[in-house]
């Protein structure tokens, strides 16, 4: 087994863990570990809700969710001699869950607290529990379904340079105004409630708390790409905006379609990571790129379903 570089107690939040993640983006939050290129190592994550979702059957906890919470992620973790302009080349080795937390969720979440796109017909917040046997799920709110996941980060990606961080915040900003009663809203802008950002504290804390970027979205560094062939055997390259490129990641899905039209419509997990790193010196330049290129995985199951019904349990 890799060294693990990052482990998680999965009964403390990501603010009390030994070593502390993030949940937001920022070139200043600091890194936590260091690696080489050439190295390979485990990265273990929390859900990305950092454990508000029990393994029960009441609905009540995606309905009352506090979504300043996430994504939490796991990092920043430094490449040296990486620097801007460069291409970071991840590896995803393997991918799987925790010993003894063998188990995932799917919601369906409340129009007035994170919607998605089917708000019109499921209003209202549902959730089902679904438990792994290997590569297979199986769960006790949708019966008679079993079927074999691929497993994968939702969220990936490298810190923002705060010229990048600057533009997403400005065009977010308008779109927001666009429509600034929207219910859910049209985008989720910096918020330094419950904000997580490592061993960031006091004036410092503050500062970066008020312009770090909500990780919701997907943008030029990566992040919330939820692609479901993100998977066993995939490469990303990602492009360079700081020293040390400071990669993190999260949110890990056991199964996915393509996409989550009910906001919550992965099936979210904890769980590790397995990565190698490498670096193209000059890569942005060189292969003139802006946003993240990945190549897929040759593990792909056939039949890999969406989970798109959702057996509404009662609370």
């Amino acid at each position: 087994m890799p060294q693990v570089l990052f482990k998680v107690d999965l009964t403390k939040p990501m603010s009390e863990q030994e070593l502390v993640g993030h949940n937001r983006w920022h070139p200043d939050i600091p890194a936590v570990v260091s690696v080489n290129p050439g190295d390979v190592f485990r990265i273990e994550c929390k859900d990305w809700t950092d454990g508000q979702i029990k393994n029960d059957d009441s609905p009540d906890d995606i309905r009352d969710v506090d979504l300043t919470v996430v994504h939490v992620l796991s990092g920043p973790i430094y490449v040296n001699g990486a620097q801007p302009g460069d291409i970071l080349v991840v590896d995803i080795l393997d991918i799987g869950a925790l010993q003894g937390d063998e188990w995932g969720f799917t919601g369906i979440f409340a129009k007035e607290n994170g919607g998605g796109f089917l708000t019109e017909h499921f209003p209202t917040a549902a959730k089902a529990i679904w438990d792994f046997q290997g590569i297979y799920t199986a769960s006790r709110h949708i019966p008679k379904v079993r079927f074999a996941g691929i497993t994968h980060p939702g969220l990936i990606g490298c810190a923002p340079s705060q010229e990048l961080l600057n533009k997403w915040n400005k065009r977010e900003a308008e779109l927001v105004a666009t429509n600034p009663d929207r219910v859910p809203p049209l985008a989720a802008l910096p918020n330094p409630k419950n904000a997580v950002l490592g061993s960031l504290q006091g004036a410092e804390f503050e500062r970066v708390a008020a312009e770090a970027a909500r990780t919701v979205p997907p943008r030029e560094h990566g992040g919330n790409c939820d692609i479901k062939n993100l998977s066993r055997g995939s490469r990303i390259y990602f492009p360079v905006y700081v020293e040390g490129a400071k990669l993190s990641m999260g949110d890990i899905h056991f199964s996915q379609g393509d996409g989550e039209i009910s906001f919550c419509g992965a099936i979210e997990m904890s769980g590790y990571i397995d990565l190698h790193v490498d670096i193209i010196k000059g890569g942005m330049d060189k292969y003139a790129m802006v946003n993240p290129i990945f190549k897929p995985g040759p593990v792909e199951p056939r039949g890999c379903i969406s989970v798109l019904h959702i057996y509404q349990v009662e609370s």
